[in-house]
Protein backbone atom coordinates (compact mmCIF):
# COMPACT_ATOMS: atom_id res chain seq x y z
CA UNK A 1 0.00 0.00 0.00
CA UNK A 2 1.50 3.25 -1.44
CA UNK A 3 0.41 6.38 0.75
CA UNK A 4 -0.93 9.61 -0.92
CA UNK A 5 -0.26 13.18 -0.32
CA UNK A 6 -2.70 14.13 2.71
CA UNK A 7 -2.38 17.53 1.65
CA UNK A 8 -5.06 18.30 -0.46
CA UNK A 9 -7.27 21.24 -1.44
CA UNK A 10 -10.48 21.94 -3.57
CA UNK A 11 -10.93 25.36 -5.08
CA UNK A 12 -13.66 27.89 -4.52
CA UNK A 13 -14.76 27.20 -8.20
CA UNK A 14 -15.70 23.60 -7.33
CA UNK A 15 -17.49 24.43 -4.83
CA UNK A 16 -19.41 26.93 -7.09
CA UNK A 17 -19.92 24.56 -9.87
CA UNK A 18 -21.39 21.59 -7.50
CA UNK A 19 -23.61 23.78 -5.63
CA UNK A 20 -24.61 26.09 -8.47
CA UNK A 21 -23.77 29.01 -6.20
CA UNK A 22 -24.59 33.19 -7.02
CA UNK A 23 -21.50 34.99 -6.83
CA UNK A 24 -22.25 38.04 -5.68
CA UNK A 25 -18.63 39.71 -4.82
CA UNK A 26 -15.52 39.06 -6.45
CA UNK A 27 -14.38 38.05 -9.54
CA UNK A 28 -13.26 34.75 -11.66
CA UNK A 29 -9.59 34.93 -10.05
CA UNK A 30 -11.39 35.24 -6.78
CA UNK A 31 -12.93 31.34 -7.62
CA UNK A 32 -9.05 29.99 -7.35
CA UNK A 33 -8.74 30.08 -3.33
CA UNK A 34 -8.46 27.30 -1.42
CA UNK A 35 -10.45 24.94 0.81
CA UNK A 36 -8.05 22.82 2.71
CA UNK A 37 -10.89 21.87 5.65
CA UNK A 38 -13.63 19.46 5.09
CA UNK A 39 -16.45 21.18 7.67
CA UNK A 40 -18.18 24.89 8.04
CA UNK A 41 -18.07 27.81 9.73
CA UNK A 42 -21.26 29.81 11.22
CA UNK A 43 -19.85 32.82 12.53
CA UNK A 44 -22.07 33.61 15.00
CA UNK A 45 -18.91 34.47 17.71
CA UNK A 46 -16.81 36.53 14.93
CA UNK A 47 -19.69 38.70 14.21
CA UNK A 48 -20.27 39.82 18.07
CA UNK A 49 -16.51 40.25 18.25
CA UNK A 50 -14.90 37.28 19.92
CA UNK A 51 -12.34 36.79 17.28
CA UNK A 52 -9.62 34.05 19.92
CA UNK A 53 -8.76 31.06 18.95
CA UNK A 54 -11.17 30.51 15.98
CA UNK A 55 -10.56 28.65 13.15
CA UNK A 56 -11.14 30.88 9.44
CA UNK A 57 -9.77 28.68 7.45
CA UNK A 58 -13.26 27.07 6.56
CA UNK A 59 -16.34 27.58 4.33
CA UNK A 60 -18.15 30.73 6.14
CA UNK A 61 -22.38 30.07 6.24
CA UNK A 62 -23.96 32.77 7.46
CA UNK A 63 -27.64 31.89 7.66
CA UNK A 64 -30.75 33.81 8.95
CA UNK A 65 -29.89 34.13 12.67
CA UNK A 66 -26.39 35.73 11.75
CA UNK A 67 -28.54 37.98 9.41
CA UNK A 68 -30.92 39.37 11.79
CA UNK A 69 -28.22 39.75 14.33
CA UNK A 70 -26.52 42.09 11.73
CA UNK A 71 -29.37 44.13 11.57
CA UNK A 72 -28.37 45.39 15.17
CA UNK A 73 -25.21 45.95 14.17
CA UNK A 74 -23.99 49.54 12.80
CA UNK A 75 -22.02 49.24 9.62
CA UNK A 76 -18.46 50.74 10.65
CA UNK A 77 -18.51 47.98 13.34
CA UNK A 78 -20.17 45.28 10.51
CA UNK A 79 -17.19 46.47 8.08
CA UNK A 80 -14.82 45.71 11.17
CA UNK A 81 -15.86 42.24 11.92
CA UNK A 82 -15.84 41.50 8.50
CA UNK A 83 -12.53 42.07 7.49
CA UNK A 84 -11.42 39.29 9.94
CA UNK A 85 -13.89 37.40 8.30
CA UNK A 86 -12.72 37.82 4.90
CA UNK A 87 -8.99 37.29 5.16
CA UNK A 88 -6.87 35.43 3.40
CA UNK A 89 -7.59 32.17 5.11
CA UNK A 90 -10.97 31.85 4.52
CA UNK A 91 -12.20 30.40 1.30
CA UNK A 92 -15.04 32.31 0.90
CA UNK A 93 -19.07 32.46 2.47
CA UNK A 94 -22.23 31.53 1.47
CA UNK A 95 -25.31 33.79 2.26
CA UNK A 96 -28.35 31.10 2.49
CA UNK A 97 -32.10 31.22 2.19
CA UNK A 98 -31.59 33.98 -0.65
CA UNK A 99 -30.99 36.95 1.60
CA UNK A 100 -29.65 39.85 0.67
CA UNK A 101 -26.15 40.44 1.52
CA UNK A 102 -25.33 43.36 3.80
CA UNK A 103 -23.60 46.54 2.72
CA UNK A 104 -20.29 46.19 4.90
CA UNK A 105 -19.88 42.53 3.80
CA UNK A 106 -20.38 43.35 0.25
CA UNK A 107 -17.71 46.87 0.25
CA UNK A 108 -15.25 44.73 2.08
CA UNK A 109 -15.04 41.46 -0.07
CA UNK A 110 -15.26 43.60 -3.03
CA UNK A 111 -12.23 45.48 -1.77
CA UNK A 112 -10.46 42.94 -1.12
CA UNK A 113 -11.97 40.36 -4.02
CA UNK A 114 -13.50 38.08 -1.48
CA UNK A 115 -16.11 35.56 -3.09
CA UNK A 116 -19.61 35.77 -1.37
CA UNK A 117 -22.03 33.60 -2.73
CA UNK A 118 -25.67 33.11 -2.21
CA UNK A 119 -28.07 30.53 -2.41
CA UNK A 120 -31.98 29.64 -1.51
CA UNK A 121 -31.13 26.49 -0.09
CA UNK A 122 -31.97 26.64 3.97
CA UNK A 123 -28.80 26.74 6.41
CA UNK A 124 -28.80 22.93 7.62
CA UNK A 125 -29.25 21.34 4.35
CA UNK A 126 -26.80 23.50 2.75
CA UNK A 127 -24.51 23.23 5.73
CA UNK A 128 -24.78 19.63 5.89
CA UNK A 129 -24.48 18.91 1.62
CA UNK A 130 -20.78 21.21 1.36
CA UNK A 131 -19.83 19.21 4.53
CA UNK A 132 -20.74 16.31 2.95
CA UNK A 133 -18.88 17.67 -0.38
CA UNK A 134 -15.88 18.06 1.11
CA UNK A 135 -15.48 14.96 3.40
CA UNK A 136 -15.46 13.29 0.00
CA UNK A 137 -12.58 15.65 -1.79
CA UNK A 138 -10.75 16.13 0.97
CA UNK A 139 -10.23 12.42 2.77
CA UNK A 140 -7.02 11.03 3.16
CA UNK A 141 -6.28 8.03 0.76
CA UNK A 142 -3.97 5.90 0.06
CA UNK A 143 -2.89 3.24 -3.56
CA UNK A 144 -3.76 -0.24 -2.90
CA UNK A 145 -2.60 -2.46 -5.48
CA UNK A 146 -4.55 -5.22 -5.69
CA UNK A 147 -8.34 -5.54 -7.12
CA UNK A 148 -11.96 -4.16 -6.37
CA UNK A 149 -14.69 -6.03 -7.12
CA UNK A 150 -18.76 -5.67 -5.43
CA UNK A 151 -19.45 -8.86 -5.22
CA UNK A 152 -23.63 -9.95 -4.35
CA UNK A 153 -23.39 -6.37 -3.12
CA UNK A 154 -20.11 -6.59 -1.05
CA UNK A 155 -17.26 -4.78 -1.67
CA UNK A 156 -14.33 -7.17 -1.59
CA UNK A 157 -10.66 -6.22 -2.29
CA UNK A 158 -8.75 -9.01 -4.00
CA UNK A 159 -4.96 -9.29 -2.94
CA UNK A 160 -2.21 -11.31 -3.74
CA UNK A 161 1.27 -11.74 -5.01
CA UNK A 162 1.79 -10.50 -8.82
CA UNK A 163 0.86 -12.97 -11.03
CA UNK A 164 -1.30 -15.22 -8.97
CA UNK A 165 -4.35 -14.56 -11.01
CA UNK A 166 -6.50 -11.91 -9.05
CA UNK A 167 -7.19 -10.32 -12.56
CA UNK A 168 -7.97 -13.29 -14.29
CA UNK A 169 -10.15 -14.39 -11.22
CA UNK A 170 -11.79 -10.27 -11.47
CA UNK A 171 -12.63 -11.45 -15.63
CA UNK A 172 -14.39 -14.77 -14.43
CA UNK A 173 -16.29 -13.31 -11.74
CA UNK A 174 -17.47 -10.47 -14.17
CA UNK A 175 -18.40 -12.86 -16.41
CA UNK A 176 -20.86 -14.66 -13.78
CA UNK A 177 -22.75 -11.36 -13.39
CA UNK A 178 -20.16 -9.96 -10.98
CA UNK A 179 -18.80 -5.87 -11.22
CA UNK A 180 -15.74 -4.40 -11.50
CA UNK A 181 -14.62 -1.44 -9.37
CA UNK A 182 -10.59 -1.33 -10.37
CA UNK A 183 -7.98 -3.13 -11.39
CA UNK A 184 -4.15 -3.26 -10.01
CA UNK A 185 -4.29 0.35 -8.38
CA UNK A 186 -7.07 0.82 -5.90
CA UNK A 187 -7.38 4.48 -5.03
CA UNK A 188 -8.83 3.84 -1.15
CA UNK A 189 -10.28 6.64 0.84
CA UNK A 190 -11.40 7.30 4.07
CA UNK A 191 -14.28 8.79 4.99
CA UNK A 192 -15.49 8.60 8.73
CA UNK A 193 -15.11 4.95 9.78
CA UNK A 194 -16.09 4.01 5.63
CA UNK A 195 -13.39 2.86 2.74
CA UNK A 196 -14.39 4.30 -0.31
CA UNK A 197 -12.64 2.19 -3.32
CA UNK A 198 -12.10 3.32 -7.02
CA UNK A 199 -9.91 2.91 -10.26
CA UNK A 200 -7.82 6.13 -11.23
CA UNK A 201 -9.76 7.89 -14.09
CA UNK A 202 -6.93 6.72 -16.48
CA UNK A 203 -7.74 2.89 -15.62
CA UNK A 204 -11.53 2.87 -15.05
CA UNK A 205 -13.40 0.33 -16.09
CA UNK A 206 -10.13 -1.19 -17.71
CA UNK A 207 -8.89 -4.86 -16.84
CA UNK A 208 -5.15 -6.14 -17.63
CA UNK A 209 -5.11 -9.59 -18.57
CA UNK A 210 -1.88 -11.41 -19.28
CA UNK A 211 -1.12 -12.58 -23.21
CA UNK A 212 -4.32 -9.93 -23.86
CA UNK A 213 -3.08 -7.06 -22.88
CA UNK A 214 -5.61 -4.12 -21.67
CA UNK A 215 -9.38 -4.68 -22.08
CA UNK A 216 -12.66 -2.51 -21.64
CA UNK A 217 -15.12 -4.42 -19.48
CA UNK A 218 -17.68 -2.39 -20.42
CA UNK A 219 -17.25 -2.17 -24.14
CA UNK A 220 -17.31 -6.22 -24.13
CA UNK A 221 -19.14 -6.65 -20.68
CA UNK A 222 -21.54 -3.98 -21.05
CA UNK A 223 -22.29 -1.07 -18.60
CA UNK A 224 -23.42 -3.30 -15.96
CA UNK A 225 -20.02 -4.98 -15.61
CA UNK A 226 -18.47 -2.24 -13.69
CA UNK A 227 -19.04 -0.17 -10.77
CA UNK A 228 -17.56 3.81 -10.17
CA UNK A 229 -17.09 3.53 -6.75
CA UNK A 230 -18.04 0.87 -3.64
CA UNK A 231 -17.25 0.40 0.03
CA UNK A 232 -14.75 -1.99 1.08
CA UNK A 233 -15.92 -4.46 3.62
CA UNK A 234 -14.27 -7.70 3.04
CA UNK A 235 -10.45 -8.89 2.17
CA UNK A 236 -9.74 -11.94 0.11
CA UNK A 237 -6.15 -12.87 0.37
CA UNK A 238 -4.88 -15.14 -2.63
CA UNK A 239 -1.85 -17.91 -1.64
CA UNK A 240 0.12 -20.27 -3.66
CA UNK A 241 -1.00 -23.12 -2.54
CA UNK A 242 1.42 -24.73 0.47
CA UNK A 243 0.94 -27.86 2.17
CA UNK A 244 3.20 -26.68 5.04
CA UNK A 245 1.02 -23.91 5.72
CA UNK A 246 -1.73 -24.28 8.48
CA UNK A 247 -5.20 -22.65 6.56
CA UNK A 248 -7.96 -23.13 8.89
CA UNK A 249 -10.11 -26.06 7.48
CA UNK A 250 -13.01 -25.37 10.06
CA UNK A 251 -14.06 -21.77 10.33
CA UNK A 252 -13.44 -22.66 13.98
CA UNK A 253 -10.36 -21.03 14.41
CA UNK A 254 -9.18 -16.67 15.48
CA UNK A 255 -10.58 -14.60 13.12
CA UNK A 256 -8.11 -12.98 10.80
CA UNK A 257 -8.01 -8.94 9.61
CA UNK A 258 -6.46 -6.40 8.01
CA UNK A 259 -5.51 -2.79 8.80
CA UNK A 260 -6.10 -0.86 6.32
CA UNK A 261 -6.38 2.85 6.98
CA UNK A 262 -6.73 2.61 10.54
CA UNK A 263 -9.66 0.30 10.39
CA UNK A 264 -9.74 -3.66 10.88
CA UNK A 265 -10.91 -5.02 7.72
CA UNK A 266 -12.42 -8.63 7.56
CA UNK A 267 -9.63 -11.15 5.96
CA UNK A 268 -9.63 -14.81 4.25
CA UNK A 269 -6.83 -16.41 2.96
CA UNK A 270 -7.50 -18.71 -0.19
CA UNK A 271 -4.83 -21.12 -1.24
CA UNK A 272 -4.62 -21.28 -4.77
CA UNK A 273 -3.44 -24.29 -6.99
CA UNK A 274 -4.80 -25.82 -10.78
CA UNK A 275 -7.88 -27.44 -10.57
CA UNK A 276 -9.77 -24.80 -7.48
CA UNK A 277 -12.17 -23.42 -8.76
CA UNK A 278 -11.42 -20.01 -7.23
CA UNK A 279 -14.35 -17.71 -8.89
CA UNK A 280 -16.71 -20.08 -6.91
CA UNK A 281 -15.21 -20.25 -3.26
CA UNK A 282 -14.59 -16.79 -3.24
CA UNK A 283 -18.10 -15.96 -3.80
CA UNK A 284 -19.35 -18.34 -0.94
CA UNK A 285 -16.75 -16.90 0.93
CA UNK A 286 -18.41 -13.61 0.19
CA UNK A 287 -22.35 -15.46 1.17
CA UNK A 288 -20.38 -16.96 3.90
CA UNK A 289 -19.80 -13.29 5.28
CA UNK A 290 -23.27 -12.03 4.92
CA UNK A 291 -24.63 -14.53 6.86
CA UNK A 292 -21.89 -13.74 9.33
CA UNK A 293 -22.83 -10.57 9.30
CA UNK A 294 -26.71 -11.21 9.65
CA UNK A 295 -25.59 -13.31 13.38
CA UNK A 296 -25.64 -16.83 11.09
CA UNK A 297 -22.33 -18.68 11.73
CA UNK A 298 -22.17 -22.13 10.20
CA UNK A 299 -18.96 -23.51 11.78
CA UNK A 300 -20.53 -22.38 14.91
CA UNK A 301 -23.58 -24.32 14.50
CA UNK A 302 -21.77 -27.54 12.92
CA UNK A 303 -19.29 -27.53 16.27
CA UNK A 304 -22.27 -27.35 18.60
CA UNK A 305 -24.41 -29.88 16.36
CA UNK A 306 -21.22 -32.16 16.80
CA UNK A 307 -20.86 -31.23 20.76
CA UNK A 308 -24.39 -32.61 21.31
CA UNK A 309 -24.05 -35.66 18.99
CA UNK A 310 -21.11 -36.48 20.82
CA UNK A 311 -22.90 -36.04 24.12
CA UNK A 312 -25.74 -38.06 23.26
CA UNK A 313 -22.90 -41.14 21.96
CA UNK A 314 -21.90 -40.75 25.61
CA UNK A 315 -25.22 -41.68 27.50
CA UNK A 316 -26.16 -44.69 25.00
CA UNK A 317 -22.34 -45.96 26.37
CA UNK A 318 -23.10 -45.75 29.85
CA UNK A 319 -27.05 -47.08 29.39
Amino acid sequence: MTERNLDKKVYVRDLKEQFNLTQLTGNDESLNRWIVAPDVNRPGLELAGYTRANDLKRVTIIGTKEHEFLENIDFDTQYQRFGIITDAYTPCIIITKSQNCPDALYKIANERNFPVFQTSEDTLRISVEVTAFLDKCLAPSQIFHGVMMNIYGVGVLLKGESGIGKSELALDLVRRGHMLVADDCVEIYRVHNELTCKAPDLLRNMLEIRGIGIIDMTKIYGAVSCLDSCNLDFVVELRFFDNSENIDRTGLGATNTIDIMGLEKPLIIVPVREGRAISVIVESAVANFRLLQKGEDTAKDFQVKLKDLIDKNSLKDKE
